[in-house]
């Protein structure tokens, strides 16, 4: 079994930082690709940003030039910086990591974090 532990949410005025973390834990061998995804109420979850275990990084372009994602292999664990939030980047963000575990590759999810973005 495989978990993820999401932390780093809260509420922040429009303009204001946060950063999120997502450290893994349990029975596996190795995590490939990790990302964050969010949703809005009312929306479909969607995926904004992914890192190899490389480091190759992408982005929606919803967010691009705004967060950061980057992760620590040695404490299995991904970061996403968030700058310059908006009230529109307001969601539940979810942290997934795609990792091999006895022989097969999975996806696990975090439980989410709750980020607001309000005056």
């Amino acid at each position: 079994q495989v978990q993820l532990v999401e932390s780093g949410g809260g509420l922040v005025q429009p303009g204001g930082s946060l950063r999120l973390s997502c450290a893994a834990s349990g029975d596996f061998a190795t995590i490939y690709v990790m990302g964050w995804y969010r949703q809005a109420p009312g929306k479909e979850r969607e995926l904004i940003t992914t890192i190899t275990s490389g480091g190759t990084t992408n982005y929606a372009d919803s967010v691009k030039g705004r967060f950061a994602i980057s992760r620590d292999n040695a404490k299995n664990t991904v970061y996403l910086q968030m700058n310059s939030l908006k009230p529109e980047d307001t969601a539940v963000y979810y942290c997934n990591a795609n990792v091999l575990t006895w022989g097969r590759r999975e996806n696990y999810w975090g439980q989410g974090t709750q980020v607001t973005v309000s005056s």
